[in-house]
């Protein structure tokens, strides 16, 4: 059983954390194929060694679709192979929609008991002394657990356990204000796209599956969270001089100026997350956070063309075109801009 890191060593640039491994099992074989069943309530799902207690799997989570609980899950269980790569050794911070996508919800960090002994954590410091357990993803029977508990989206860390100061992306959020068409969007990927590739940045793009577009550019793991967050403050400034028509960089919404795109790069800020690649998001269409080719950006998307119930194809046909992110070639150093 691991330790918890002794309180008087965080800080601001350091928070001790100690991952607590679940007890080795038997995984589901690779390429195995799970199939929920749609006509009960409750199902206690085998996974491996794992049992994973499915409930209310008839609800509707999206009534004017038709989509249930039991629908969500299984999407999750077809995209699994691609997602969980990106997943596995990060704190999750969950945000629960009991009701479904048009109910209340709430965030939830701690880990809750009574849970599986074979649930992994993170348990991380705080500046405060105050110690969270964090759940952690780390395969198939973990991920269903986390979704039963009514997470419709997935919201993990930048930075992995073994050091969650030291994040392996940076990143922006292209949030459109009020009436802003998705078009100027797509115009703002382009241009974050070339400047980034400018500096020499590798960059990835997918759907929020929201209302904006998430650029992602990895990095070699080194510099802390902090660092990260000033270096896409100064890119994310620059932007917005030189194209002040098209995009702002004003965090608070009463102040920001009208018709622009927000380049948000404030979500680069230690514990702050966004919604995972792949994640179904509590929209009206259930749409999917989705990795978008830069040929996809310039014919132009929408935002509802990428689907709880289109997704998994366009995986089985295209793969994951994300998957460069989980290695450790081109990653950029951000000690070159130094």
């Amino acid at each position: 059983m691991a330790t918890r890191p002794p309180r008087a060593r965080a800080a601001r640039d350091r928070h001790p954390a100690m991952a607590r491994r679940a007890p080795a099992g038997r995984r589901t074989a690779r390429g195995a194929h799970v199939d929920l069943p749609h006509d009960v309530d409750e199902i206690g799902l085998r996974v491996g060694s794992q049992t994973v207690h499915l409930t209310n799997l008839r609800k509707l989570f999206w009534p004017a679709l038709g989509i249930t609980k039991r629908d969500l899950l299984q999407y999750y269980v077809d995209v699994a192979p691609v997602l969980l790569p990106h997943l596995r050794d990060r704190a999750m911070v969950m945000k629960r929609y009991p009701d479904g996508a048009g109910g209340d919800y709430f965030f939830m960090k701690r880990a809750p008991r009574p849970r599986p002994a074979w649930i992994a954590t993170c348990s991380i410091e705080h500046a405060s002394g105050n110690v969270i357990d964090f759940p952690m993803i780390q395969d198939l029977s973990a991920l269903l657990w986390v979704v039963n508990l009514g997470c419709i989206d997935l919201n993990q860390w930048y930075a992995r356990c073994d050091d969650v100061d030291r994040p392996d992306y940076l990143h922006f959020d292209l949030d459109p204000g009020d009436g802003v068409p998705f078009e100027r969007v797509l115009e703002t990927a382009r241009v974050v796209d070339e400047t980034l590739r400018r500096l020499g940045m590798p960059t990835y793009v997918k759907t929020s599956g929201s209302k904006g577009l998430h650029v992602y550019v990895p990095i070699v793991r080194g510099p802390t969270q902090r660092r990260v967050w000033e270096v896409a403050k100064m890119i994310a400034l620059d932007l917005t001089t030189r194209h002040p028509a098209l995009m702002t960089a004003v965090y608070r919404r009463e102040r920001r100026p009208a018709g622009r795109v927000l380049v948000d790069y404030n979500q680069n800020a230690w514990g702050r997350t966004l919604a995972s690649v792949y994640s179904v998001r509590p929209r009206p269409r259930a749409s999917v956070s989705t990795p978008l080719s830069w040929a996809e950006v310039a014919r132009g998307v929408a935002i509802e063309d990428f689907r709880i119930d289109n997704v998994p194809a366009r995986v089985r046909a295209l793969g994951d075109l994300w998957s460069p992110l989980l290695g450790t070639r081109r990653r950029f150093d951000l000690s070159r801009l130094s």
